[in-house]
């Protein structure tokens, strides 16, 4: 893991830049605004750029910058996304995660979440305590990569901490610290699972209506032999036969042996390589007072053009 405190200056830069930036008018359109983020990204602190430039080079798991600037009259936490959608809620620090985020890679949504918002928000909605979405609380996230059924999934997650009172915890395991014996590595290897959409996905979804049969059987260990990269998604997977099942098994219980917390604080930012590191949440009790754990979320992609090739189209949104 990668850490780095923004001094005092840094953070007063970054709060001028993201200043800048909204008065320029980008924020109304995210999706020019995520174009718009990368020409004005120069502008972040030296010493910023220099760690997320040298993080995304080595291929850093995690990567957490402490210190963004957030508004000190933030609003009240809303009561799921479509409030916060309806009222541009922390539209600001939305603004300095885009700007933060394009020197780690391109900014892109779907379709088919959050209505095809670029920046999503992560805060507890009622009625939805118990699902498998990050409008959870009461239930554990299992750990996950990003959308594991399709192949522009993102390349880092970002999270930005805008409230966490109660500390909640975002649990993750990296590939590179799970010693999987060599029968199951054998297997993982092979194209022999298949990946689904998770519940996060409303609407039409490629591949849904036909069923499990629908997808492809693929890898869930791919790349480099020596330092594999990884998809997997316990609640939305399955093998395609008996020995590729219990390979699934065995790798959850092994991840979930090896898993750590990073607990994020209020203007804390963690980049997640979503090829090494799968991640999940701790269980809480939701508030509901404006004050529950708050985060803004952005998919990045290494080169944007994956999307475009697989998409057939010039757009940030992966269509449905």
């Amino acid at each position: 893991m990668r850490r780095l405190q923004l001094t005092e200056a840094e953070q007063g830069e970054t709060d001028t830049l993201v200043g800048r930036f909204l008065d320029a008018g980008h924020d109304w359109d995210p999706l020019v605004a995520a174009e718009a983020a990368t020409a004005a990204a120069p502008g972040l602190p030296l010493r910023l750029r220099e760690f997320l430039a040298g993080a995304r080079t080595a291929e850093s798991d995690i990567t957490v910058v402490s210190g963004i600037p957030l508004d000190p009259a933030l609003v009240p936490t809303p009561t799921g996304w479509e409030a916060a959608a309806k009222s541009a809620a922390g539209r600001r620090e939305e603004a300095a995660l885009l700007l933060c985020g394009s020197v780690m890679g391109d900014a892109f949504g779907w379709e088919s979440q959050q209505e095809g918002r670029i920046v999503h928000d992560i805060c507890p909605a009622p009625g939805m305590e118990s699902s498998l979405t990050s409008a959870s609380s009461e239930k554990t996230l299992s750990l996950h990569t990003e959308d594991v059924f399709h192949p522009c999934r993102a390349d880092y997650v970002a999270l930005l901490c805008l409230r966490n009172p109660d500390g909640v915890g975002t649990t993750v395991a990296s590939v590179e610290d799970v010693d999987l014996p060599a029968e199951v590595r054998g297997t993982l290897a092979e194209p022999r699972f298949r990946f689904f959409p998770d519940d996060s996905h409303s609407g039409p979804v490629p591949g849904r209506e036909g069923g499990p049969a629908a997808y492809p059987e693929e890898r869930v260990l791919f790349g480099p032999e020596h330092a594999p990269y990884l998809r997997f998604d316990v609640d939305f997977m399955a093998g395609a036969d008996v020995a590729a099942a219990e390979a699934v098994r065995v790798t959850d219980a092994l991840l979930r042996s090896s898993a750590g917390r990073v607990v994020l604080h209020p203007g804390d930012l963690v980049f997640i390589d979503n090829y090494k590191v799968v991640h999940g949440r701790d269980p809480f009790t939701p508030r509901y007072d404006g004050e529950d754990r708050w985060l803004k979320r952005v998919n990045l992609l290494r080169d944007v053009r994956r999307l475009y090739a697989q998409g057939r189209v010039r757009s940030r949104l992966v269509p449905a």
